[in-house]
């Protein structure tokens, strides 16, 4: 038979006994609280504070939710007024466009007859 190196044989009582004290720290379950009467009725008004504490937010949010209700309902009428009160644009940008270079066409045609003059005879390319 084959002897086990002494230091292999250590590693394993060492690591035998880590898994043992894991194994032992496991924690013990919760003890039973007991409540006698006084924490009982500190327990309640404890209990009474936060549902009136509840209550008043409950209430002071649906105030605050009305006021922006309110707010929302200003600023719409507003704003419909505004837009009733702003005059619309006699052209769009497009045919605002479309009326500059018809201009800018006609201005280009009535300074080309005034610098051709009065020259009636007309230039041809000669080849």
């Amino acid at each position: 038979m084959r002897s086990i190196p002494l230091s292999l044989l250590v590693a394993l009582v060492l690591i035998g006994s880590a898994a043992q004290a894991e194994e032992e720290t496991v924690p013990p379950a919760p003890a039973p609280v007991s409540v006698d009467a006084d924490d009982h009725q500190l327990l309640e008004q404890r209990l009474a504070q936060s549902e009136q504490l509840r209550s008043e937010q409950e209430a002071s949010s649906t105030v605050q939710l009305q006021r922006l209700r309110q707010e929302n309902q200003r600023l719409r009428m507003q704003l419909k007024e505004s837009q009733a009160q702003v005059q619309p644009s006699l052209l769009s940008d497009t045919q605002t466009w479309f009326a500059l270079g018809a201009g800018l066409s006609l201005v280009s045609i009535f300074v080309g007859a005034l610098l051709r003059g009065n020259r009636k005879s007309r230039r041809e390319w000669i080849n």
